[in-house]
């Protein structure tokens, strides 16, 4: 049984409709509408993956934010203080003459980092957070994936 489909108004600007609407043609979708629903599919999978890896994770969140953006600076400042147990590196840089990146390296359990991610996610001049997390790996672990398996994010140029 499928569930009733309801009607909803979304605001967006008028780029990034634009943007959405080149994707969606390219992509081959018949209409907004199914877009759309593709898209927070994703979002939710995305989204319920994050809290199910359990033990020590490394990995990287990177952040685009508007630095004009009123008391912003300060505030993610303040949300790296409160998290500088998980963060090991943060990478800062200029794309333009207002907006930012900033790249930071973390390791901890997969709540603090998608507790960090998300602190700084719903700040107003945030236009984006991306996560990528992986299992923190011992050295015999690494090992054994290096020898058993094929692993996509591993390089080994040394002779065997």
């Amino acid at each position: 049984m499928e569930d009733e489909l309801m009607r909803i108004g979304v605001s967006i600007p008028s780029r990034l409709l634009s943007a959405f609407d080149q994707v969606i043609n390219r992509r081959g979708y018949s209409s907004r509408s199914e877009a759309i629903r593709d898209a927070i599919r994703g979002y939710l999978l995305d989204y319920e993956s994050l809290g199910q890896t359990e033990g020590e994770q490394i990995g990287v969140i990177t952040l685009v934010y508007n630095h004009e953006q009123r008391g912003l600076i300060s505030l993610l400042t303040d949300i790296q203080h409160e998290n500088a147990s998980i963060i090991t590196s943060t990478i800062h840089i200029h794309l333009d003459t207002t907006n930012c990146l900033e790249i930071d390296v973390v390791r901890g359990s997969s709540t603090e980092i998608t507790g960090f991610a998300e602190k700084m996610m719903v700040q107003s001049g945030v236009f984006q957070v991306r996560m990528f997390v992986i299992p923190a790996l011992s050295l015999a672990s690494a090992e054994k994936i290096k020898h058993n398996s094929i692993n996509v994010g591993y390089s080994d140029r040394s002779p065997d």
